[in-house]
């Protein structure tokens, strides 16, 4: 009961004044309701960025195009593509090559859309094509969980611009066997669609890859639908090579590899290398800056919201000056000035907690229907008003302390 008793003439004296308390609770409202879903959005982007692309030892990676190539009949282009491989796999440091018309988080390849059975309407998933006669689950260090890695029987070498014809076999990823067959304990065996309707390509699915991120790198669950297609192609402008080196050594593997092609080729190269690094610094290159600009919105919110407790709690010790004073002079203690600032601060900050609290739901609520996101977890919900709390105790320590330490004879003689 004395609790109460003590913040019975507190709450009298805020609702005598209830302009200044109502400005405090509403600036902790809606910087609560910010914060909570800014630092959540921060921890998804980040998180985004820093989920694995399904390749191991992403730093040993990269890879470069070769253009200009002199175009010639297909077994030419085969027989110029082999020795390409052959000279890049000759350079000192090269673990594995592997031709292949796009990499993972590359934000530049092709995609189709795939389906469990050609009398589908609409497609199950987008999936990103990797198309490649040589073995990217060594190469790029995939986890197989189930099925088999192509074999010489599956591999197609094929002219793009003259053959209809498509490999029977592929690989996916999990992700889009989810999608293709939910609940599904296996889908070895089962068969894929790239589009829908009779003229849809059908192939076996052979093997699941745990994980393999596409070449746009999507946010969502779209960002790990993969196929694997096994074949070489002619008149192909887009393949390249993709490398992986010994620990350590990418850097020097990337210049002598472009040095051995020009060698080795009699007419100009047009080369352009770039290791899966810098890939994936640039395709996360928009979530790291929108993490960091939340992050800088919120310390603002934050700082803010604590100058504006702390000018109000400067003015409200500043009016009731003669009446510390008087308090002090009765027999009151510093602790006894201090709590009474405290705890005053501590009702409008709670005021507004409630409020921020409600806030933030609603506007978890929008950004849930506008974009896509999670429900805020609860521990957001505990963890910024806590942040709040903590805040307002800080902000309002040094105007209640200075308001304790008033001389009882220097307040009443000021007045």
């Amino acid at each position: 009961m004395k609790i109460f008793t003590e913040i019975r003439p507190i709450l009298s004296a805020l609702f005598r004044n209830k302009t200044g308390p109502l400005l405090v609770a509403i600036q902790v409202a809606l910087s609560l309701a910010i914060l909570a879903n800014a630092l959540y959005i921060v921890n998804l982007r980040l998180a985004v960025a820093a989920r694995p692309s399904g390749v191991a030892e992403e730093l040993n990676l990269f890879r470069v195009h070769v253009s200009n190539q002199k175009m010639g009949e297909h077994a030419d282009q085969i027989a110029m593509q082999k020795q390409e491989a052959a000279i890049i796999a000759a350079v000192p440091g090269v673990v594995a090559v592997a031709r292949v018309n796009q990499m993972p988080l590359s934000q530049s390849g092709s995609t189709s859309g795939l389906a469990a059975d050609r009398k589908q309407t609409t497609s199950s998933a987008m999936g990103s094509i990797y198309m490649s006669p040589d073995s990217l689950v060594q190469t790029w260090g995939l986890h197989l969980i189930e099925g088999r890695d192509f074999n010489a029987g599956d591999k197609y070498e094929l002219d793009q611009n003259t053959t209809q014809d498509f490999p029977k076999s592929v690989i996916i990823s999990k992700e889009l066997a989810n999608k293709l067959y939910p609940e599904q304990a296996s889908v070895v065996g089962k068969d894929l669609y790239f589009g829908t309707g009779e003229q849809a390509n059908g192939v076996k699915i052979i093997g699941v890859v745990e994980r393999l991120q596409t070449h746009g790198g999507r946010a969502a669950s779209a960002g790990e639908t993969s196929v694997i297609v096994p074949i070489r192609l002619s008149n192909d402008v887009h393949s390249g090579y993709s490398v992986r080196t010994e620990a350590g050594q990418r850097d020097r593997v990337m210049k002598e590899v472009e040095a051995a092609l020009r060698k080795s080729s009699a007419t100009p190269l047009n080369l352009k290398s770039a290791t899966m690094e810098e890939d994936r610094r640039t395709r996360y290159r928009s979530e790291k800056a929108l993490a960091w600009m939340l992050i800088v919105v919120s310390s603002l919110l934050v700082l803010v919201t604590a100058s504006g407790i702390v000018g109000m709690s400067t003015l409200w010790v500043t009016q009731r000056y003669k009446q510390i004073g008087v308090r002090r002079a009765l027999g009151a203690r510093k602790i006894d000035i201090l709590t009474y600032f405290i705890t005053e601060n501590m009702l409008i900050t709670s005021v507004g907690v409630v409020g921020g609290l409600l806030l933030a739901l609603a506007l978890n609520q929008l950004l849930v229907r506008q974009f896509e996101l999670s429900k805020l977890p609860l521990a957001y919900l505990l963890l910024a008003p806590c942040v709040f709390f903590v805040l307002g105790v800080l902000a309002v320590y040094g105007p209640a302390w200075r308001a304790a330490s008033i001389s009882p004879a220097t307040a009443t003689r000021g007045a």
